[in-house]
């Protein structure tokens, strides 16, 4: 008699549902952390991407003016760019910035058009931490912005 009822205690202990909480728990936290890692990630990349792209349009705006050049080593348009970008919080160490002039060919007559290009690298510093563990390569990702507009000189024929 006593055996048998060992053996109900038993399968009645089998058959229980205890702790499936903190199973499933261990299961889904580090899936959930990721996720989180990914959104804090990918919205300072975001965030960075569009003060990337604001500062190459700033510095456009200020290579179309007449009393400004568009010229590749422009001191006005990187000051323009450098001043909008320490704004954001993003030292000038870790970007670069290209201006240059592009002729635009369309139906009326050629155009010229100031270019300004800001590229720079933004880290993933959660998801590389991640990357580390799982043997994955993440880690820097290249953000690149660039800016056109038509300069009130008409290009030569």
């Amino acid at each position: 008699m006593a055996a048998l009822t060992l053996t109900r205690r038993l399968r009645t202990r089998a058959r229980s549902e205890r702790g499936a909480e903190i199973i499933e728990l261990a299961l889904v936290s580090p899936i959930f952390a990721l996720l989180i890692a990914a959104m804090f990630d990918f919205g300072f990349l975001f965030r960075n991407w569009e003060v990337a792209t604001n500062a190459a349009r700033e510095g456009a705006r200020v290579g179309v003016l007449p009393s400004y050049a568009c010229v590749s080593g422009s001191s006005d348009v990187k000051d323009r760019v450098d001043a909008y970008m320490a704004a954001s919080g993003i030292s000038s160490a870790t970007y670069e910035v290209n201006v240059y002039t592009a002729a635009i060919p369309e139906d009326a007559p050629k155009f010229n058009a100031c270019v300004v290009a800001v590229e720079m690298t933004q880290s993933l510093p959660s998801l590389s931490v991640f990357g580390s563990i799982f043997g994955g390569g993440i880690g820097d990702v290249p953000v690149h912005a660039a800016a056109v507009m038509r300069t009130e000189t008409q290009a030569a024929p």
